[in-house]
C-alpha cells in the first residue's frame, strides 16, 4: 500500500513471485501472466517478485474501515514487538519515571518516550503513598507480549530495589571491590543484606554504610522510612546466621540437621526479643537470608534441657556424653575423641595440663571443664549409694506393713463377728481358743525335742515362752 501525496490517492499492489506452475494465484504467477500484466518479456524471470497494481475503485467504505484496523493494528503489534526486545534484557534493572495515573490501586508509571508501566498493587510498599506526577523509581519486574495492557511490569517491593540502590549509592559495589550476596526484605519495614569484599582492606559494611551513614541514609529516604540491616557475609553458615540475626548478639550456634539445613540459635535472655523480633520479623527475615531454617533457643532454657539430661543419665547410670558439658563444643568433643576420651568419666581422669594440650584452651576453661566432670561422676556416685541405703529400710518396712495388714484383717473379722451374732461369736473363738492350744502343743513338743539336746537353764528359758503362750491363747478364748 503506498500513498500518493501528489494525487491524494492511495496505491494497492499485490506482490506475486513469477513461478513455472501456479500453486496458489493469491501469491504466485506465470511468466505469460505478467507479460499480460505489462511485464517486458526480457526482463520476467523464474522466481523474480512482482507488484501487480489492484484497482481502488471497487473498494467502498467497509473494506478502507477494514483495511484501516488492520493497519493500526500491525502497527501496534510492530510497537510492542519492539517494546519487548529492547526491554526483555533489562529485567532487574532501576528505572526512573513519573505516576501517570491510578487504575483500581494500580498505579501507571510513565517512562517517557511513550511508554508506560504498570506497578501492580501488590508490587507497592504498604507503607508509602504516591500522588499524581510525582516521581519514582523502580525495577523492572517483567516484560511480556500480551496484546492487552502495559507489556513492562514494574516493583517497589522486590530486593533487587534495594541492590540497584546500592550499586547506585555505593561505588565499591559498582566497581565489584564489594560484592552483593543476597537481599531479602519485608517492604516498609524492615531489610537485610549480605555484602563481602573481594579485597582484604575493605570493610564492605562500612562501604554500604558510608561517612556517618551517609550512603545508607539516602538509601533508606527512597525507601521511605525503610529499616535496613548491612551483614557480612560468610561461606560458613553458623557465622552469617549469627550476624544475620543483627542487632540481636548470639552465644552460640547448633547444626541440628545438616541434611534438611536446620539449625539451633542459642541467645541470652535479655537478647531473645531482638533475636525473634517483632511478630517474629528478625528471625523470619535472617531464614531467608541465610537461606536455613533458624530457631531461636534462650540460655534459661538451654539448661534446663541439659540439666534435665543430665539428671537422666546420671539416675540410669549411663555413660555421660562429653557435649553434654556447658563449654565443650561438638569440634572439642570429635578431638578427645581422638585421643581416647569419649565419656565424663575418662574426661574426669584427665589432668588440667593434657587437657589444655588437648583442647587448645586456657587454664582456667581447663579446670571449669574438669570441675564439671567430676561433679556428675560424684553425682552419679552418690545416686548409686543412696540407693543401696534405701533398699533395705524398704524391705522392712514393706514386712512391717504386712504384720500390720494381717492385725488389722483379723480385728476387723473378730468385729464383724461380734457384730452379726453373740452366740456365733462365741462358737468361733471357742473354736480359735482350741486350735490355738492344740498349735501351743505342738510348739511345746517341738521346743521339748530342742531342750533334750541342751542345758538345763535352756530348758527351763524354753518352757516359760510356752506356758505364756497357753496363758495368752486361754486368755483369748475366754
Amino acid at each position: 500500500v503506498d500513498w500518493n501525496s501528489e494525487e491524494g490517492a492511495i496505491e494497492i499492489s499485490a506482490q506475486k513471485t513469477v513461478v513455472a506452475e501456479v500453486e496458489n494465484p493469491s501469491s504466485e504467477m506465470t511468466i505469460a501472466e505478467a507479460i499480460e500484466m505489462g511485464a517486458e518479456p526480457d526482463e520476467v524471470e523464474l522466481g523474480d517478485m512482482l507488484l501487480i497494481p489492484l484497482p481502488t475503485e471497487e473498494l467502498g467504505r467497509i473494506a478502507a474501515q477494514t483495511a484501516k484496523q488492520i493497519l493500526v493494528q500491525k502497527v501496534r503489534e510492530a510497537i510492542r514487538e519492539k517494546v519487548y526486545e529492547e526491554y526483555i534484557d533489562r529485567v532487574g534493572t532501576l528505572m526512573n519515571g513519573s505516576v501517570k495515573r491510578f487504575e483500581r490501586g494500580d498505579i501507571i508509571v510513565d517512562l517517557g518516550n511513550n511508554l508506560e508501566a504498570i506497578l501492580p498493587k501488590q508490587e507497592q510498599a504498604r507503607s508509602e503513598t504516591w500522588n499524581q506526577g510525582e516521581r519514582i523509581r523502580v525495577v523492572v519486574a517483567d516484560v511480556t507480549k500480551e496484546p492487552r495492557g502495559q507489556q513492562i511490569k514494574v516493583s517497589r517491593a522486590s530486593a533487587e530495589l534495594l541492590k540497584r540502590l546500592f550499586e547506585m549509592e555505593v561505588p565499591e559495589i559498582y566497581d565489584d571491590t564489594v560484592v552483593i550476596k543476597s537481599a531479602v526484605r519485608e517492604p516498609g519495614d524492615r531489610a537485610k543484606i549480605a555484602v563481602s569484599s573481594n579485597e582484604k582492606d575493605v570493610d564492605p559494611v562500612g562501604a554500604c554504610v558510608g561517612m556517618k551513614g551517609s550512603r545508607v541514609q539516602s538509601i533508606i529516604k527512597e525507601l521511605r522510612g525503610e529499616k535496613i540491616d548491612i551483614i557480612e557475609w560468610s561461606d560458613e553458615p553458623s557465622v552469617f546466621a549469627a550476624n544475620a540475626l543483627s542487632p540481636a548478639k548470639v552465644s552460640q550456634v547448633r547444626i541440628t540437621n545438616i541434611n534438611n539445613r536446620k539449625m539451633e540459635v542459642i541467645v541470652g535472655e535479655d537478647q531473645l526479643s531482638l533475636a525473634i523480633g517483632k511478630r517474629g520479623q528478625n528471625v523470619r527475615l535472617a531464614t531467608r537470608l541465610v537461606g536455613w531454617d533458624i530457631d531461636i533457643v534462650s540460655e534459661e532454657v538451654l539448661k534446663k534441657e541439659i540439666t534435665s539430661q543430665m539428671n537422666q543419665l546420671i539416675a540410669s547410670g549411663a555413660a555421660v556424653p562429653i557435649t553434654a558439658l556447658e563449654g565443650v563444643s561438638a569440634a572439642q568433643a570429635e578431638d578427645l575423641k581422638i585421643k581416647g576420651i569419649e565419656d565424663v568419666d575418662a574426661l574426669a581422669a584427665t589432668s588440667v595440663d593434657d587437657l589444655v594440650d588437648y583442647l587448645d584452651v586456657s587454664l582456667d576453661d581447663a579446670e571449669k571443664i574438669l570441675v564439671s566432670a567430676k561433679q556428675i561422676v560424684d553425682a552419679r556416685g552418690n545416686a548409686a549409694a543412696l540407693e543401696q541405703q534405701s533398699a533395705a529400710p524398704a524391705e522392712e518396712t514393706n514386712q512391717a506393713s504386712d504384720e500390720a495388714a494381717t492385725a488389722k484383717n483379723k480385728e476387723t473379722a473378730n468385729e464383724t463377728i461380734s457384730a452379726e451374732s453373740p452366740v456365733a461369736a462365741q462358737e468361733i473363738l471357742s473354736e480359735e481358743t482350741s486350735q490355738t492350744a492344740a498349735a501351743a502343743e505342738e510348739t511345746d513338743e517341738e521346743k521339748q525335742e530342742d531342750v533334750e539336746a541342751s542345758s538345763e537353764e535352756g530348758t527351763a528359758d524354753a518352757e516359760t515362752p510356752a506356758g505364756n503362750t497357753r496363758e495368752n491363747s486361754t486368755d483369748d478364748g475366754r
